[in-house]
């Protein structure tokens, strides 16, 4: 009989801590109900004290999925596992995930502690959640730079005092994998309780190691792990849900299971990309656009006379439909929605509505329309709902000319119109943008990516804004790119306004 491994999914929490990634509650319920059908055993919902807004996420999200767990993080602190306990009121199954940072450069400067003292806020903190709720894990934070006898006296410490399951993290991502892998057999070996807890990985990609640490995390003994979609997180990232789970049907030979539905993989990941605005590389393992495209002559050529020459996984086991309907002007409706809901966006006739008359839009100007162009459609809609919008821009530009731009903006309503010169057509276009604004606002990141191949292809546009000592994120997506550019700088304008 194989060995069952549980998935922890962090999408919701440690994965939205990606800066200019953060979703509303209702985009998080869609994401918790993809993942119930994706078949993760626990939903970190989010950290109920940080904000209101993750206290009433972690509150809808436990009201609207049945059998997952949903799981709380808090820190060793009384207020924070009371509003957690308050926030998971509504769950079939609750968690609570609290826990202390136990390396010694956490206790020292982190904490101004020591190490018994440390355990002591353990064990009260774990003792205190049993209060509340039957499931509680501990995160023995830093864990990755934690002695491992020393690891081992919190962890055998947090079991006895009612601890299910415990989290070694890799939290700077700094392990090597023989070496993370070791002292999960460490515990294993040397905690007495070790028996009456779940052991469970949670390792970051600040060297590109998430995925290789969590497999020797679970070759030694762990039989959690704590993941995200697309591998988002904070900094570098952590280990990628679709990594592990392929990992695992690939190699039956280890002989661990999990409860994913793997089909159900490229429809999350694309949904999540897209409620996110933050795209997968192409060479991602997996979901990336290349995962499945063979260049070379020799392997196409491989691939050809037995697809398995090249290819260890079935494009389909993740999802992916090698015969997928191509959408080009004359496409209807109803092939739109179905390459909607192949990527996991589900929208009303309504809404369906005013996406096509935008694909039409879009086909017009394309040979093809792919599905990350569908994905940014079914974004766009939003848009409507701001108080600024772009209602014409004209650019002149050229090797020796100088770039000039006019823009006709709708505040509200009320019609605007400037130009400016610029030393180039986009850089132009914001001066003219700021003339109507009149905003002190500093532009700090910006970033074009495309969304697949060809010069007539979709670009995407992510900005960072400084405004008022505040960040603010915008995304643009249009075949012209200075378009994109400006539709991301009137993005930020429009979530400072809303605050103001």
């Amino acid at each position: 009989m194989n060995d069952r491994l549980f998935i922890f999914d962090t999408t919701l929490r440690d994965g939205e801590q990606v800066p200019g990634c953060q979703l509303n509650t209702i985009e998080k319920i869609q994401v918790a109900k993809a993942l119930e059908q994706l078949g993760v055993d626990v939903i970190e919902a989010g950290f109920p004290i940080s904000s209101p807004g993750d206290f009433n996420s972690v509150i809808e999200i436990s009201k609207a999925v049945t059998w997952p767990t949903i799981c709380a993080l808090t820190r060793a602190v009384k207020k924070d596992i009371d509003v957690a306990a308050e926030a998971l009121r509504y769950a079939k199954h609750k968690r609570i995930h609290t826990g202390i940072g136990t390396s010694d450069s956490h206790i020292k400067y982190k904490f101004n502690s020591n190490r018994e003292e440390i355990i002591e806020r353990a064990v009260a903190a774990v003792k205190y959640a049993r209060t509340y709720v039957d499931d509680v894990e501990f995160y023995a934070e830093d864990a990755g730079r934690t002695d491992n006898e020393y690891l081992a006296r919190v962890v055998q410490a947090v079991i006895a005092a009612g601890a299910t399951v415990v989290n070694i993290p890799d939290t700077t991502g700094y392990c090597l994998p023989d070496e993370f892998g070791s002292k999960i057999k460490y515990l294993m070996e040397h905690v007495d309780n070790i028996d009456r807890a779940i052991i469970s990985t949670h390792c970051h990609n600040d060297l590109g190691m998430a995925t290789a640490n969590t497999l020797e995390g679970v070759l030694n003994g762990a039989r959690q792990v704590e993941v995200t979609i697309n591998g988002i997180g904070e900094r570098a990232g952590n280990t990628s849900l679709e990594e592990i789970a392929m990992i695992l049907k690939c190699h039956k030979g280890l002989n661990i299971d999990t409860n994913i539905n793997t089909t159900k993989i490229y429809p999350i990941s694309r949904m999540v990309s897209s409620l996110m605005n933050m795209p997968v590389q192409p060479n991602k393992a997996i979901v990336g656009r290349n995962a499945f495209a063979h260049s070379s002559g020799i392997h196409q050529d491989g691939v050809l006379k037995n697809v398995q020459t090249y290819e260890i996984i079935d494009p389909k086991d993740v999802g992916i439909d090698d015969n997928s309907i191509v959408l080009t002007a004359r496409s209807g409706r109803a092939a739109l929605k179905h390459r909607l809901h192949v990527n996991g966006v589900e929208l009303s006739e309504e809404k369906l509505d005013k996406v096509y008359e935008k694909f039409l839009e879009l086909a017009d100007q394309k040979k093809e329309v792919n599905d990350g162009d569908v994905l940014m459609l079914a974004g766009a809609d939003t848009a409507e709902q701001h108080a600024v919008h772009l209602d014409f821009l004209q650019v002149t530009t050229g090797k020796g000319v100088k770039s000039v731009a006019s823009i006709g903006i709708d505040i509200s309503g009320q019609k605007f119109e400037a130009a400016s010169s610029g030393n180039g057509p986009v850089d132009a276009a914001i001066k003219a943008l700021k003339k109507i604004i009149m905003k002190q606002m500093t532009l700090k990141e910006f970033t074009i990516q495309a969304i697949s191949k060809g010069s007539d292809d979709v670009g995407k546009v992510h900005m960072q804004v400084e405004y008022a000592g505040s960040m603010y994120y915008g995304f643009g997506a249009n075949t012209d790119i200075v378009t994109a550019s400006v539709e991301a700088y009137i993005d930020c304008i429009n979530k400072f306004k809303k605050e103001s």
